[in-house]
């Protein structure tokens, strides 16, 4: 039933999207076969830089993790929660079903909407500039990330202390399908910071007024949720942060319009 409740999650955020947030003149410009095509030209190398980045993280989860992990045999969790204490395991134990439910469907819903929408958006509206940044800052991102995911394995608060995940109590059995695609330890830093951080930066390029409140509001809901969910440590967000401040950085240093 998730999958059902995801597919209409996103239909709905489609359809919100495609009225509140594309250009008046859309229809009439944009919606033609050549432009699209000469769009796609222009930004197909970005697009691919995207699609190399995915497939590097799912070889990485699938095939690579399990055995670096085991050969690392050591938990960072533990040293985390010697700084930290029980600071956001502490939300665990005092959620609000309304709250809840709120911050699990921007984790598992509004966030991956976001993830194929805001591509898709810069590509039929020929946003060059910001499907760059996308694409070279999700490049710097995931390359500051790998070591980490790889050498310094950090376990998700809600594993490391045994409670019942909050993705599942609104969703069950949507940890299968949440953990094809990560572990639970690829936790320092949190990519979900750092990539929602980066998505509303490239978003702020376009000039549109209304997707860059949504981006503002996803990036600060979904930092939120990651806590208040008990999935990632404070270290975790706080890196993230800074990893992804570092990386637009570099992209405003080096990203020219031309």
């Amino acid at each position: 039933m998730w999958i059902v409740y995801l597919g209409l999650i996103n239909l709905f955020l489609l359809i919100i999207s495609l009225i509140f947030f594309m250009p008046k003149d859309f229809i009439k410009t944009n919606i033609k076969f050549s432009v699209i095509k000469n769009s796609l030209n222009k930004q197909l190398l970005f697009l691919i830089i995207i699609f190399i980045i995915v497939a590097l993280q799912l070889i990485e989860v699938k095939f690579i993790d399990p055995g670096v992990t085991k050969w690392v045999g050591h938990d960072y969790a533990n040293n985390i929660r010697g700084i930290e204490g029980n600071t956001v395991f502490w939300f665990s134990q005092h959620w609000t079903p309304a709250i809840l439910y709120f911050f699990v469907i921007i984790y598992i819903g509004v966030y991956p909407f976001t993830l194929w929408f805001i591509p898709l958006y810069f590509l039929v509206c020929d946003q060059k500039k910001a499907m760059k940044s996308l694409a070279y800052g999700l490049l710097i991102i995931y390359l500051v990330a790998l070591p980490f995911y790889l050498f310094i394995p950090v376990t998700n608060v809600y594993t490391f202390y045994n409670v019942h995940s909050a993705l599942e109590t609104v969703f069950p059995s949507v940890d299968t399908f949440f953990y094809s695609t990560t572990t639970t330890n690829n936790c320092l830093p949190s990519l979900h910071t750092a990539m929602t951080i980066l998505i509303a930066y490239c978003i702020s390029l376009t000039g549109n007024k209304k997707l860059k409140i949504f981006g503002y509001f996803v990036m600060t809901t979904v930092i939120i949720s990651v806590i208040y969910l008990s999935i990632h440590w404070l270290t975790d967000v706080i890196t993230g942060m800074i990893v992804a401040l570092g990386a637009i950085f570099i992209l405003q240093r080096y990203i020219k319009d031309k």
